[in-house]
């Protein structure tokens, strides 16, 4: 016969919660919340952007153009320039087509982002707008 002691013992140890199936609960929400995130994706410029009252919020899934004050135009961390705009909307937005926002410099000269609105155009872009500030 076992003591009392034991068969608490035996009890206790019968008892005991399995935490696998917890923790693989924990991974898969977790790896969900992870796909599931929209992120989004910056210039990789510093632009110092106009103010506007008429200043609207867009959606998500954009392309981001930055035309910084000395003249130089970004595209995802890359210098394009304004020659190439054209030909890399022009193979992004055959894949997938999405609105474009520019992100100009207040400093910008309008003959330059005229330019480049001209070569987003052609490239097949049609929603084009400009990044602003709220006032």
């Amino acid at each position: 016969m076992k003591s009392s002691i034991e068969q608490k013992l035996e009890e206790a140890k019968s008892q005991d919660i399995d935490l696998a199936p917890l923790i693989d609960v924990v991974f898969i929400l977790l790896i969900f919340f992870i796909v599931t995130t929209a992120f989004v994706r910056e210039t990789g410029v510093q632009v110092d952007k106009p103010t506007a009252v008429s200043t609207q919020n867009l959606q998500k899934s954009v392309y981001l153009l930055a035309i910084t004050a000395s003249g130089d135009v970004f595209y995802g961390g890359t210098n394009i320039g304004v020659e190439g705009v054209r030909s890399t909307f022009l193979q992004l937005n055959r894949n997938n087509p999405r609105p474009l926002v520019i992100q100009a410099d207040k400093s910008v000269p309008t003959e330059l982002l005229v330019k480049v609105l001209d070569q987003a155009k052609l490239a097949g872009i049609e929603n084009i707008n400009i990044a602003t500030t709220n006032e």
